[in-house]
């Protein structure tokens, strides 16, 4: 079964950056980065296809963060500009099928993750 970790999580000030990897045990088609609030359900933020680097956004990172993949590594990177406070949570990748990162209209769900990482938790915080 493929394993997912991901590292690159912290505390920081709003309006700065952090740089989030995910690193796979093999290269999976498309890999899927959520965020978990307490008392909320999971989110799906961005998404990527590892073959051909197609990517797409939620609406509220759109902009701010960057999805890329380093192949010849199975890492993927999940870049975070401007940190606002509201971005804090726990952030996990998931390995999900392509067909769920190509709606025109960002749709991924929790529910299109396949095998998960641990999470890294992100703080963003004055």
């Amino acid at each position: 079964q493929l394993q997912l970790v991901e590292s690159g999580g912290g505390l920081v000030q709003p309006g700065t950056s952090l740089k989030l990897s995910c690193t796979a045990s093999g290269l999976p088609l498309a890999i899927g980065w959520f965020r978990q609030v307490p008392g909320k359900e999971r989110e799906g933020l961005s998404c990527i296809i590892t073959g051909t680097h197609t990517n797409a956004y939620e609406e509220s990172v759109k902009g701010r963060f960057a999805i890329s993949r380093d192949g010849a590594r199975n890492v993927v990177y999940l870049q975070m500009n401007n940190l606002k406070p509201e971005d804090t949570g726990v952030y996990y990748c998931a390995s999900i099928q392509p067909v769920a990162c190509l709606n025109p209209r960002f749709s991924l769900q929790p529910s299109n993750g396949e095998s998960w990482g641990q999470g890294t938790q992100v703080t963003v915080s004055a």
